[in-house]
């Protein structure tokens, strides 16, 4: 570790902290129906869309008729994304000749789009065409993140109303997160992108003679508009197999900086609109502070981990080296561009948004650095986490903290104003439990049969690790891996795109239902008794609480697998790729 590299990171924290309040600000003109200094130019664009799809913008929906509308949206999304791959060899826009897509990665990739996870078990430049690329991968980043943003509004309306059965309308408030949200900003980034020499054409492919007079052929392509969706949604599909470490999808040190400040603004943007909408503010930063904390927990372990490196080859002669040095630090699949703290601070950002964009390999991270991510995105990614999902997720946990403070003075528990009573706490353990159903489920399924033991590259512990990060990636709707599993199978695409589905809707509908209880009830003045939820106290249970659940829930498998690999090589035994 590096005086500059600990700068480095309180420098981005600072400029995130910098950046949350404006934000919010603006989303809560946003969707509050206020005016924005875009409005000039948008309002007519927004008044156009919902004449032409036949969306009332002033009619309400409760909780169900929001869950059905994003449903049947998501389904049409999936049909269409799916249909364009398995045709894309006859469509235009496709100047390398690509193929259509094999059934099972075709739904597995169409599942991953919609579901804002972005899994690619495939080789973007060697699969994908310009237009599939554009009109499906791309379009499914907008509209998938700003699925995940009207979610979230919802939820909050949720605490908000007073007697009512409305949370919105979700055809407006996608409409607004995409036209008013999304689009100005990745337009903005775009530009920047192409500035600092990302490409953006519709060329062919250009063949290149390496110094050693080899032929090498290098994608190019429609990328510095995919790339900046992918991180200010938190999608995270990259262009090209090598994603944030390809030169192309970013070329500067710059570049890799403001990326990781996309992957967190909006999450941390919503943190205000919270408080700006329960008009206290201080409810908001209370639940920025927390996610605060456990990003600093999991950034500074990363960091550690990764510099320490392996004793193991620290300790061979440097004629017996595959690799650099180990006393320097776990060099092995970074970027030496942007170099360790970056490649640890990368890493986890990525994986506590749901984005799964990388700049190094989190395959070949020290075992307790690979835990980082994987633990990241077990604990529901409620770190910030993906456009919407971060804030609602964090609010069931806000929901179960308050149910346990309750228990423990015996009293009703509050939460925002309002009372949380059975169906609050039970919809909440609902949604909660959706990820380790299928995280540890599907684990458990990959490592005793066949086709599951065919996928993983290495051996052991590390082995393990490989098929519960993807099915961990999958649940949590993150995207990225430890890339040394071969996931494009008939097994690993169904059941990977089944675990997507499940850690997508089935925690989001039941924290709709949470909206739409807390919707109809009555706002409770707060009393002497009433726990304060803006203070250290509530920030300090509210982190107990998250570190809790998920320790007891994935400590007995991830002590399988990242944790005896790190005393395995400690004890100087390590697990090669047979």
């Amino acid at each position: 570790m590096t005086f500059n590299g600990w700068v480095q990171i309180a420098f981005f924290s600072l400029v995130i902290i910098a950046v949350t309040r404006p934000m919010g600000g603006y989303l809560h003109r946003v969707f509050d129906g206020g005016r924005t200094i875009l409005h000039p130019v948008l309002r007519p664009v927004e008044r156009a869309i919902y004449w032409c799809c036949g969306v009332d913008e002033t009619k309400e929906q409760g909780w169900l008729t929001y869950a059905v509308s994003m449903l049947f949206f998501s389904v049409a999304g999936f049909v269409s994304l799916y249909a364009l791959q398995r045709l894309q060899a006859v469509l235009p826009f496709n100047p390398a000749g690509q193929g259509n897509v094999e059934q099972s990665l075709a739904f597995n990739t169409s599942i991953s789009f919609v579901t804002n996870t972005n899994w690619q078990s495939y080789v973007p430049e060697t699969t994908m065409s310009y237009l599939t690329q554009m009109a499906g991968l791309t379009v499914h980043n907008f509209v998938s993140a700003a699925t995940g943003i009207a979610l979230a509004v919802a939820v909050i309306r949720g605490f908000v109303g007073r007697e009512t059965k409305s949370v919105g309308n979700f055809w407006v408030d996608m409409t607004r997160a995409t036209l008013y949200v999304l689009l100005p900003i990745s337009i903005a980034v775009c530009l920047f992108f192409v500035w600092q020499g990302v490409p953006q054409n519709l060329g062919a492919y250009v063949e290149a003679t390496t110094l050693e007079g080899a032929k090498q052929v290098i994608g190019q392509g429609p990328v510095a508009s995919q790339e900046a969706i992918k991180m200010l949604g938190t999608n995270g599909g990259g262009f090209f197999n090598a994603n944030s470490a390809h030169p192309y999808e970013n070329p500067t040190a710059l570049t890799n900086f403001v990326q990781m400040v996309l992957i967190f603004v909006i999450g941390a943007g919503l943190t205000n609109l919270l408080g700006r909408m329960v008009k206290d503010e201080r409810q908001g930063w209370a639940l920025f502070a927390a996610m605060g904390v456990l990003f600093l927990m999991g950034v500074a372990t990363a960091y550690w981990a990764e510099s320490a490196g392996n004793p193991a080859f620290a300790a061979m002669p440097v004629d017996q080296l595959a690799g650099p040095m180990q006393a320097g630090g776990n060099m092995e699949g970074k970027e030496v561009r942007f170099g360790i703290a970056n490649s640890a601070l990368f890493a986890t950002v990525t994986t506590d948004a749901s984005c799964g964009a990388v700049n190094a390999m989190h395959d070949s991270f020290t075992p307790l650095g690979g835990l980082v991510p994987m633990v990241n995105i077990q604990l529901g990614e409620v770190i910030f986490g993906g456009v919407g999902s971060g804030l609602y997720g964090m609010l069931a946990f806000a929901i179960v903290t308050m149910f346990i403070a309750g228990l423990m003075v015996g009293r009703t528990p509050e939460y925002l104003g309002k009372k949380l009573e059975a169906k609050e706490v039970k919809m909440s353990i609902l949604a909660l439990l959706a990820l380790p159903l299928a995280i540890l489920g599907f684990s458990a399924i990959a490592t005793v049969v066949p086709a599951g033991l065919a996928g993983p590259a290495n051996t052991g512990p590390h082995g393990f690790s490989e098929i519960l990060y993807a099915f961990t990636s999958a649940a949590g709707n993150n995207g990225s891996a430890f890339a040394g599993i071969s996931a494009n199978t008939f097994f690993y695409n169904t059941t990977l795109a089944a675990g997507m589905l499940i850690g997508r809707f089935i925690f989001v509908v039941p924290v709709l239902a949470i909206a739409g209880s807390l919707a109809a009830k009555k706002m409770v003045a707060p009393s002497a008794g009433t726990f304060p939820t803006h203070g250290p106290l509530f920030v300090g249970l509210l982190v107990g609480v998250i570190l809790i659940i998920g320790g007891l829930t994935y400590f007995p498998a991830v002590a399988l697998g990242p944790v005896v690999e790190h005393v395995a090589m400690n004890a100087g035994t390590l697990y090669p790729a047979p």
